[in-house]
């Protein structure tokens, strides 16, 4: 084993042309002060990441982002946060194979140059490998060549902790990200990988030995940590990592899931995030990453969502940690955030204030979703008076704007059992009516005496159009997705699909029949559909579905406002 060490670090040495001894000597004595891995976690919260990014395959800019900018680092300090999670995948960066693991330099000095453009903001910063655990690093396969994966990633952590041995107190080191494991024998495997990534910091000197590291078990998710085991004779300050990303349903858009808010779903959240805390009683938590899509997610439902998971977060003493990959949340090209009431609402949440959000459907047996984050009004038809009830928390309603202009109350609105806003019929009509061209006509800010401000958008709706209603499941792209161009007609984003077969049946997870009116048969989001900003998309696995089933199938995408009947749908068929 120290064979191993010995040589992935002279090739790493070589490579850099470096001859540089390994120990704190060699760098500044004044550039690094210890801290307990709880000092650190308190400092670093609360934290986002630089998803899609350093991370994506096969080199940064390859996904939807472009190569990290100093500016992006500002955005998000001066929106509160105190760290970064800085993902980095190195499986396309090595120059050499076996034994050695040459890392390109070029590669690593870029990963030096981000950790130095973060930390020079006062940015605290955890870095990782990341997508390597599934690229090459992943144990828990039939046919891992475990031999192979404790070799390379011990090379690889040896060149990454020597490139970043005198980085100060600010970075800490992360081993891996989510680790694929399914049993105790797979746990076993992944400790010791965290035992290798351990030693290679005490191997490569610097300020390594010091440094604050987390840890984590297989998948990073709760439900695994019983297989965790700190490495032996650990010296590093350390912290547990998990992520979360439930309820699955909920977050990922599966089974028409658009609601969230429930006293059984708040209890889930406390539940999960207190059996971390309670099996690390004494351990510092870092919640690593978290994220409720504002693609795919209803307003309302989403800001509940984000206000509970880090209030108890907060409670349980953790550092969470936004993932964000580039497309959910801070748009890099303006520095805007694409749900600044989402940003504003997890901010006021870790700082102990209470948050007032608007109310909305939480009952799986609803045959109707509503929301007090929007105002909708159908084209043909004459809006009348507008109710909106909230979730005060204990807050009273301050004010009504619509940018600068301050609604009037008593002649726009009226506030009535101290919760709920009713918008004046004779105000809504400035932007809504029957002959309203269909889309978002004005955004209003309410804000409260304490915690963030919300929003409640006003749209005109009308069913969307689609290019077409039909084709042959054959005629689909070869290999790829069918995609259907539409003309939007209110909101631009789809809130499910609902697949069903010619016999009646489900084409996917017929389970769901036992699931409310609003979800029984419908699909995932992603896997099987998709949308962007002028068209629909149909997946190539739901393709390739319906050709299996042998059967003619309904596409029936449905859209905000969500209600059976109200004739807010689309059908799109496949047929075979």
């Amino acid at each position: 084993m120290r064979a191993l060490f010995t040589a992935a670090l002279a090739a790493a040495a070589a490579h850099e042309s470096l001859a540089q001894p390994l120990s704190s000597g060699d760098c500044p004595s004044s550039s690094f002060k210890s801290l307990t891995a709880q000092r650190w976690v308190k400092a670093a919260k609360p934290g986002w990441n630089i998803g899609n990014t350093l991370d994506a395959l096969p080199d940064e800019g390859s996904w939807n982002n472009p190569r990290l900018q100093a500016s992006t680092l500002d955005y998000v300090k001066a929106a509160g946060f105190k760290s970064v999670r800085l993902p980095v995948t190195y499986a396309e960066h090595y120059v050499t194979g076996s034994p050695s693991w040459t890392i390109n330099a070029t590669w690593l000095q870029r990963v030096s140059d981000v950790v130095d453009m973060a930390t020079s903001k006062g940015l605290y910063v955890i870095t990782n490998m990341h997508h390597d655990s599934w690229t090459w690093a992943d144990v828990s396969k039939a046919d891992a060549n475990l031999t192979m994966i404790e070799e390379k990633f011990q090379a690889s952590w040896m060149q990454i902790a020597n490139k970043l041995r005198c980085k100060s107190e600010l970075v800490a080191f992360e081993p891996i990200n989510e680790p694929p494991g399914n049993n105790a024998e797979d746990g076993a495997k992944l400790m010791k990988l965290n035992d290798i990534f351990v030693k290679a910091l005490v191997d490569t000197g610097g300020f390594n030995s010091k440094r604050v590291i987390t840890l984590s078990g297989p998948g990073m998710g709760a439900d695994k940590i019983q297989w965790f085991k700190a490495p032996a004779n650990i010296t590093n300050p350390w912290a547990f990592q998990f992520h979360f990303y439930n309820p699955y349903d909920f977050v990922f858009g599966a089974w028409g899931k658009t609601i969230w808010g429930s006293e059984a779903d708040k209890a889930a959240v406390v539940a999960e995030l207190s059996s971390v805390r309670g099996n690390f009683t004494n351990v510092p938590i870092v919640l690593g990453e978290y994220d409720a899509s504002q693609l795919n997610t209803e307003p309302a439902a989403r800001w509940k969502w984000f206000d509970h998971v880090l209030r108890t977060a907060q409670a349980l003493d953790m550092l969470p940690m936004l993932w964000d990959n580039g497309l959910d949340n801070l748009d890099r090209a303006t520095g805007k955030w694409r749900d600044q009431t989402a940003i504003d609402i997890m901010m006021h949440a870790l700082a102990g204030r209470n948050n007032s959000l608007p109310d909305s459907t939480t009952d799986p047996a609803a045959t109707v979703q509503v929301s007090s984050a929007y105002v909708f009004n159908k084209l043909g038809q004459t809006p009348g008076n507008q109710t909106l009830p909230f979730l005060l928390n204990g807050n009273t309603i301050r004010s009504l704007k619509i940018g600068s202009s301050t609604l009037s109350r008593g002649r726009d609105y009226s506030i009535t059992g101290n919760s709920n806003i009713t918008l004046h019929a004779s105000f809504l009509a400035k932007y809504l009516s029957a002959t309203a061209a269909p889309g978002t006509k004005a955004n209003i800010t309410v804000t409260f005496s304490s915690g963030a401000p919300s929003r409640v958008e006003l749209v005109q709706w009308d069913v969307p159009k689609f290019a077409s209603l039909s084709s042959a499941a054959r005629d689909a792209p070869a290999g790829g997705d069918l995609s259907i161009p539409v003309e939007w007609r209110g909101l631009h984003r789809v809130a499910a699909v609902q697949v069903v077969k010619a016999d009646g049946g489900y084409l996917f997870d017929d389970w769901t029949q036992w699931l409310g009116p609003l979800q029984k048969g419908r699909a995932t989001y992603n896997n099987q559909w998709d949308f962007d900003h002028n068209r629909v998309i149909i997946r190539r696995a739901a393709i390739d579905a319906v050709i299996a089933s042998g059967q003619n199938t309904t596409f029936r995408w449905e859209f905000y406002p969500r209600a059976e009947g109200n004739g807010n749908v689309v059908e799109y068929t496949l047929t075979v």
